[in-house]
C-alpha cells in the first residue's frame, strides 16, 4: 500500500489501510486515518491529522508553515476531517500561536485545484471550495458553503452556512447564512434558494428567511432597527435566529 519511493519518517501514524503513491514525503508527528489515500508528489509536513476516507491528488501541499512574518517556528497544526477531498496542488498551512494553533478542515470537504487555505482558518462540514480559491488567515466557513473559482477572501471574514460566493469575487466583509454574494467589491444578490432547495428547506423556512432578508437589507435600516423588526414581525424559527446571530455579532461589517 506504500510506494518504495515514498519518504515517511518513522514518527508518523499511518494506519495499514492508507495508500500512498510515489515520491511522497510525510514528515514526523503526522497522523493518517483509515482509508486515505495520498497522491504521487504530495508533501504532508509537521504536525498534520488527516481524517478517515480522505483523499489527497498528486502534488498537494499539505502543513505548510503559516505564511505570517509573526510566525517563528512555535509548533503548529493542521487538522483534516473524515471525508475531504483535496485535489491538484491545494496547499494548506498550520495554524499560528496568535490565531489558535490550528487550522482546521471539516468532513467531507472538496477543495479543488489549486486552492489556498491559510493559517488559523476553520471550515465546517461539506464545504466546497472551487479552483483557485483563495482563503486569507483567520477565515471562518460555516457548513455546507460554496466558494467560486477564483475568489479572494480577506482575513478575518466570516461566511455564514449554506451561503453561495459567486466565481471571481473578492470578499471583504462577513458574508450572511443563506445568501448568495457576487462581484468585486461582492455585494448580496438575495438568498440562495436553488442551494437551500436542494438541501430540503421548506418552503415556509424559505418565505420567513425572505422576509429577514427584505427587512435588513432593502429598506434602510441600521442592524438594531432591522433586529428589532425582524423579532417583531418574522417568525423566530431557527434558521431566521441563526441568520440574525450572525450579523449582529459580525465584527468587520456584514456585506450588503
Amino acid at each position: 500500500m506504500i510506494h518504495p519511493t515514498a519518504i515517511i519518517d518513522p514518527l508518523a501514524e499511518i494506519d495499514n489501510n492508507v495508500q500512498i503513491g510515489p515520491y511522497v514525503i510525510i514528515k514526523p508527528d503526522v497522523c493518517i486515518g483509515s482509508g486515505t489515500t495520498i497522491g504521487p508528489y504530495t508533501t504532508i509536513e509537521q504536525y498534520v491529522t488527516i481524517g478517515k476516507d480522505c483523499r489527497i491528488f498528486q502534488y498537494a501541499s499539505i502543513g505548510g508553515a503559516p505564511q505570517d512574518l509573526k510566525f517563528h517556528g512555535e509548533k503548529s497544526y493542521l487538522k483534516i476531517g473524515r471525508g475531504t477531498i483535496i485535489r491538484e496542488f491545494v496547499t494548506i498551512n498550520r495554524g499560528t500561536e496568535a490565531g489558535g494553533g490550528v487550522t482546521l478542515v471539516g468532513e467531507e470537504n472538496y477543495l479543488m485545484a489549486y486552492t489556498h487555505i491559510a493559517h488559523d482558518c476553520k471550515t465546517g462540514k461539506q464545504v466546497i471550495l472551487a479552483n483557485n480559491s483563495t482563503l486569507a488567515g483567520h477565515i471562518l466557513i460555516g457548513d455546507n458553503v460554496t466558494v467560486g473559482g477564483l475568489v479572494a477572501i480577506h482575513q478575518f471574514v466570516r461566511i455564514g452556512d449554506f451561503a453561495y460566493i459567486g466565481g471571481k469575487s473578492a470578499v471583504v466583509k462577513d458574508i450572511p447564512p443563506y445568501v448568495i454574494a457576487a462581484g468585486d467589491r461582492a455585494t448580496l444578490h438575495g438568498l440562495n434558494n436553488v442551494g437551500l432547495k436542494r438541501f430540503n428547506f421548506p418552503k415556509a423556512t424559505l418565505k420567513q428567511l425572505k422576509k429577514a432578508y427584505r427587512i435588513v437589507f432593502r429598506i434602510g435600516l441600521t442592524v438594531k432597527q432591522a433586529s428589532e423588526r425582524v423579532k417583531a414581525e418574522v417568525e423566530q424559527i431557527p434558521e431566521v435566529k441563526n441568520f440574525m446571530n450572525f450579523i449582529i455579532k459580525s465584527n468587520r461589517g456584514v456585506t450588503r
